[in-house]
């Protein structure tokens, strides 16, 4: 009977265990946290800079079409009217190339979704070490 309360450890030690092993766990979370809000950061920072650049190769593009349409369009009709019609057309172009890229960053989650199901599983750990 002696030998049989030696190997069973306080109440103390247990508590003791549990409060280690929670603060690893809670340590190992905030890594994973981390780890998952940088990838998302990177993913959402990809998407701004593809619109960047999306944008300025739009732009310089859209001068020269422009200048060379406005130019045709004023051989068949008044020049003020030819720029207005390539103007709303290649308006409408750049519109659509924003909206895509707005799209795309909507549809990225910031909320560090790993993370919240990996503490769901731990408190259900904590409470079964309780227990």
């Amino acid at each position: 009977m002696m030998s049989e309360r030696q190997e069973e450890r306080s109440l103390g030690e247990l508590f003791s265990e549990l409060a280690r092993q929670t603060s690893t766990l809670v340590r190992q979370e905030v890594e994973l946290a981390k780890t998952e809000m940088t990838q998302k950061a990177t993913n959402v920072g990809k998407d701004v800079g593809v619109i960047g650049v999306g944008g300025a190769i739009a732009y310089a593009g859209l001068l020269g079409i422009m200048a060379g349409l406005i130019l045709v369009l004023g051989q068949l009709i008044p020049l003020w009217l030819s720029a207005l019609i390539v103007g709303v057309v290649f308006a409408g172009i750049g519109y659509i190339m924003i909206q895509r890229g707005i799209s795309g960053l909507k549809h990225t989650s910031l909320t560090p979704t790993e993370t919240i199901e990996t503490l769901k599983e731990d408190k259900e750990w904590v409470k079964q070490q309780t227990k």
